[in-house]
């Protein structure tokens, strides 16, 4: 029952897109954030749903959609660049077959992060496919921040729609993305026009902040505690009171802390100790192993580069208090692990000339994101007060993004490149509406006048 349930529900939203092509971006969008084939038990599973989709998107932008004054990014470009570097690394990969798996599903993200851009040409569509991003990934957030409060949670161990510990299913990915997207929540709640921001919009809204600031605390994921960290410290920029909201931010977290999990606490209280965590002491030792690895292989090894390494590292811990306080150190041998950080991940896999696309692509979103928030500042026109709060929506997401990746190998996780692909989107949107509103026609008499 429950596959005919999925199979009918995406027959259904497939069927809406002949009458309205741009609804297919939405239905992959849908398809590659929410994967309904791994939460099906054979029906989906024996088709491949998200080429099908990204098919009939792309040929209903080429055969509906209006191609008129059509603009390209630089950084559509770079990714453009990066996908047949990819390519190039992944046929000369030092496992090939372990490379090729990964790149089957690279591939799809990078094509159509460049894709989406060009069917983004009005506020609608990019609201809808904000829309669509962040009430896809609720599904997963809802369902967790629903056990984490029945529960508690646990590291490792709390399942989200599926057992399945890959994708936005795994703990620090999910707890990285619930973060990144609440600054788009809240704009949605605020600006948004598909569903009115109305007393019922906004409960939902704060509801499900409420339940991505739980994500962290039920996966216990130290990764997500940075974010929430990093979301405080972006917030200050623009409130009034700095200092009243400071003070606010740090009460509520000292009156948290008793109703948190032990196991929690006890987790969280690991960040400053790595060398005492073996979890935290294997990345500083894969991390080290990458930087040694690429200074004989600037290339990098291709994807699942990761899987030759072999690191040895002492784990330091005090035992006791006081004067019987005893260091014990123990030594730890381990191979095959992997990066815990998209920095080492494009490092190793792709070389340098990959990590310095990658950052071209994330550090270009930032600076464009501040641009347009600037110039929008400086206009101050009522029907675009939207703009510079999506703008900031979007550089706070993809700041949060860059930090949380930092420590979680997720430099090719399908959701970010949409979060870019909708930053484009609207940069390429407001730059075609200010061209279009500096050659309006002019009037017989202003046309005499210039001519004269």
């Amino acid at each position: 029952m429950r596959d005919l349930a999925f199979v009918g529900f995406l027959m259904a939203f497939l069927a809406l897109g002949f009458k309205r092509p741009f609804i297919f971006v939405l239905v992959y969008a849908y398809v590659d954030i929410v994967a309904p084939q791994r939460l099906s038990y054979w029906m989906l599973n024996a088709v491949p749903v998200s080429l099908v989709v990204f098919g009939l998107a792309f040929l209903g932008w080429l055969i509906a959609d209006d191609k008129r004054d059509t603009r390209v990014s630089f950084r559509q470009g770079v990714m453009a660049l990066l996908f047949v570097y990819c390519a190039y690394t992944t046929s000369v990969a030092d496992f090939p077959i372990d490379a090729q798996g990964k790149w089957d599903w690279v591939w799809k993200a990078l094509v159509f992060a460049m894709f989406l851009p060009l069917t983004l040409r009005t506020k609608l569509r990019i609201e809808a496919l904000a829309l669509f991003m962040v009430l896809c990934a609720s599904s997963i957030i809802i369902t967790g921040g629903i056990k984490t409060v029945a529960t508690g949670g646990g590291y490792g161990v709390m399942r989200l729609l599926v057992d399945d510990n890959s994708g936005l299913y795994e703990g620090s990915i999910i707890s990285t993305v619930a973060i990144c997207i609440i600054p788009l929540i809240l704009w949605l709640a605020k600006f948004g026009t598909v569903f009115a921001p109305d007393w019922r919009v906004k409960g939902f809204a704060w509801a499900l902040v409420f339940a991505c600031l739980l994500i962290p605390v039920g996966t216990q994921a130290r990764t997500g505690l940075v974010c929430i960290g990093v979301l405080a410290l972006l917030m200050l920029r623009f409130v009034r009171y700095r200092f009243v909201y400071a003070g606010l931010a740090a009460a509520l977290a000292v009156l948290s802390i008793p109703v948190l999990p032990q196991s929690f606490t006890n987790r969280m209280a690991t960040i400053g100790e790595y060398k005492a965590d073996q979890s935290a002491s294997t990345r500083v030792a894969v991390w080290a192993w990458t930087w040694d690895y690429v200074q004989t292989n600037p290339m990098g090894g291709g994807f699942e580069a990761y899987l030759q390494n072999k690191v040895k590292f002492d784990t330091v811990a005090a035992k006791g208090d006081g004067t019987n306080t005893q260091i014990e150190r123990q030594e730890v041998n381990d191979a095959g692990r992997a990066y815990h950080s998209s920095y080492f991940e494009m490092l190793g896999e792709q070389g340098f000339a990959g990590l310095i696309m990658w950052l071209i692509i994330h550090l270009g979103g930032i600076w464009r994101m501040e641009v347009v928030q600037r110039l929008y500042r400086k206009r101050a026109r009522a029907e675009e007060d939207w703009v510079v709060p999506l703008a900031l929506a979007l550089q706070n997401g993809q700041i949060i993004y860059l930090v949380g990746s930092l420590f979680v190998g997720i430099a090719f996780q399908p959701f970010i490149y949409m979060l870019i692909a909708l930053q484009i989107g609207l940069d390429t949107y407001l730059a075609r509406r200010r061209r279009e509103a500096s050659y309006r026609p002019l009037s017989k008499q202003g046309a005499a006048a210039r001519v004269a």
